[in-house]
């Protein structure tokens, strides 16, 4: 039963991954693949400023933005499981509607809610806040974080809602029994205890975002611009796939690195605080 599920998995996931690592250790002569081996294309790669000063960014805007992503989705998800009563079916559902629009159509109301005339810009200046439009709100990182954050919110939220969902209630009124308050009870038995649903949810946030390419092409601009762009541009207008296999090789294995230290690193930090 087993076998079907593993044939596909090998073919659509594990195969395509392969074949990218094996044109990473090639060169391109134009149209011409070189198959010798080489080390030549992770050299360029990391030593290269242009790509190093990208994928430094690319993690950076990511790590942000999953940290912003989970710390709003926390309270969001505390509030459904602990408060949410009859009606936790329809928050959920009211969270995921924005999910059933286009991905490119959400990236392109934040493109006019942040722009020289949008939302913002008019809100700030009928209250008085600026005299004239605010032109740092778009085609910046900023830009790409606000709707990065926004995008992937229902994603984070779910997962922790589930691992809330999933705490015994007697456990915190035995906390509260033996003199915790509010606070205390939260941080030595609910957040331990969801632990598993904010690290599922920080690395369903932060591995997709590292390689998004959308988003920064349409609001991040010229200081926006994140490694998948770099990658984009070798596998079509540079016409130098084994460069572009070795940008992706490499920004795959230190998200994955980077991945586990920020586990760990939260780990350790909610035992701190226990």
């Amino acid at each position: 039963m087993v076998s079907p599920t593993l044939l596909y998995a090998l073919a659509l996931l594990l195969l395509p991954i392969l074949i990218v690592i094996a044109y990473s250790f090639w060169t391109q002569d134009y149209l011409t693949i070189d198959r010798s081996f080489t080390l030549e294309n992770y050299r360029v790669a990391l030593t290269e400023p242009i790509y190093r000063d990208l994928l430094v960014r690319s993690l950076t805007i990511s790590l942000v933005v999953s940290l912003v992503t989970v710390a709003v989705s926390y309270p969001i998800a505390w509030f459904i499981s602990f408060h949410g009563g009859v009606h936790k079916n329809l928050w959920l559902f009211l969270i995921t509607v924005p999910c059933w629009t286009s991905y490119l159509l959400r990236v392109m109301a934040w493109k006019i809610i942040l722009g020289y005339e949008g939302v913002f810009n008019v809100a700030l200046l009928s209250t008085g806040i600026v005299d004239k439009p605010v032109t740092s709100l778009l085609y910046n990182s900023n830009a790409v974080v606000i709707t990065l954050v926004h995008s992937w919110a229902a994603f984070a939220i779910l997962p922790i809602f589930v691992s809330l969902e999933k705490i015994d209630r007697s456990l915190i009124e035995a906390a509260h029994d033996l003199g915790d308050g509010k606070l205390r009870s939260f941080l030595r038995v609910t957040l331990p205890l969801s632990l598993p649903g904010v690290i599922s949810a920080f690395l369903i946030v932060m591995i997709p975002t590292v390689g998004d390419y959308v988003t920064p092409r349409l609001v991040g601009g010229k200081d926006g611009v994140m490694i998948a762009t770099a990658i984009q541009a070798q596998f079509g207008k540079g016409a130098n796939w084994p460069l572009g296999a070795a940008l992706s090789v490499t920004t795959m294995v230190i998200v994955s690195a980077m991945a586990g230290l920020v586990v760990l690193g939260i780990r350790l930090l909610v035992r701190a605080v226990r």
